[in-house]
């Protein structure tokens, strides 16, 4: 024992025995957690399966009878149901909110919020062996602090698991940010379509194919309006869902004032025309927004590479004559 504690600190130097201790015990883990996360069967399930004819009992799991075919195919999402008890949300509530959030960053799979989970452990072990290799490396082939090498480990580690969670909160604000560019077209295009006599389904069908190419994502929005209405799902439900899943004000406005001029009768073509005038004068006031900061922004950077070259070329010659004035008094 004491000569392999030796070797161990010849190799890796005096944290070496530790460092053995920490990748023999991130192993372990790595070894047991498979098990660990294994969904369990409730053991009345099982019953309730054997009580029960062998028909009802394989259409119940999802498989295939002799004489019948599935009419879905799992194409592999069933990887992760294994992990479901780890890889998503303990309550109901904590599950609603990160399906949103997926579904506002563009991942509408139902297994969207366990891969998000999945992932983020993945990388955050990933890059945690990585700091450990990184730490083991360092300590072997020169002399670093303690706090430098438990740095090396946590920060990559914390990096990877904090990833997936960066991206999706970045494919947010670019999508939101996309539907409200859009939003003002999409209106104008929709009070066309209602104007020139269609209703404001075949309207919105219109409208999600048009802005395809320019507005991806807020195309993809209205044709999923349009999918859920053919399905027969309440309207106003459908304009809700919309305002909810865009996460805008623009829009969330746009579908009271829709949900109001269904349930009172007013004229929809009307209030499509008062509300696309405002999300243009809305899209004017932003861009006017955005043109005022950008003299201060100019003005921030004009300062810092002009005003310090300027002190150097004013200042620095008075100051290398004073240098050298002193140096001619010491000598």
């Amino acid at each position: 024992m004491g000569a392999l504690n030796n070797y161990l600190v010849d190799m890796m130097g005096p944290l070496g025995p530790l460092f053995a201790v920490g990748f023999l015990g991130l192993l372990l883990i790595l070894l047991v957690l498979p098990m660990l996360l294994k969904k369990q069967v409730d053991p009345m399930t099982k019953f309730r399966d054997a009580s029960k004819p062998q028909s009802e009992t394989t259409r119940a799991r999802g498989g295939r009878t002799p004489t019948k075919k599935a009419l879905r195919t799992s194409q592999g999402t069933d990887k992760l149901d294994k992990f479901a008890n780890f890889l998503e949300p303990k309550t109901e509530e904590e599950m609603t909110t990160a399906r949103l959030r997926m579904t506002r960053a563009g991942y509408r799979g139902k297994n969207a919020v366990r891969t998000f989970h999945a992932l983020q452990f993945t990388l955050g072990i990933f890059f945690l062996v990585l700091g450990v290799g990184y730490a083991i490396f360092a300590s072997a082939t020169s002399g670093i602090s303690t706090t430098k090498l438990i740095l090396a480990v946590l920060v990559p580690g914390g990096f990877g698991y904090y990833l997936p969670k960066y991206w999706v909160e970045r494919r947010v604000q670019s999508r939101q940010a996309e539907i409200q560019n859009g939003f003002p077209d999409a209106l104008d295009m929709l009070l066309v379509c209602v104007e020139a006599g269609q209703s404001l389904d075949q309207g919105i069908i219109r409208v999600s194919k048009e802005l395809g190419a320019g507005y991806p994502a807020l195309a993809e929005e209205f044709e999923t309006i349009s999918q859920e209405v053919k399905a027969g799902k309440d309207k106003t439900a459908v304009l809700r869902a919309f305002g909810e899943r865009a996460g805008v004000s623009d829009v969330s406005s746009f579908v009271t004032v829709m949900i109001q001029s269904q349930t009172f009768g007013t004229s929809i073509a009307e209030a499509l025309r008062v509300y696309a005038a405002e999300m243009r004068d809305k899209r004017v006031m932003r861009a006017e927004e955005a043109a005022n900061k950008l003299p201060t922004k100019m003005t921030l950077g004009t300062m810092m590479f002009t005003v310090p070259p300027l002190l150097i070329i004013l200042v620095g010659p008075s100051v290398y004559d004073m240098l050298q004035l002193f140096a001619t008094f010491k000598g």
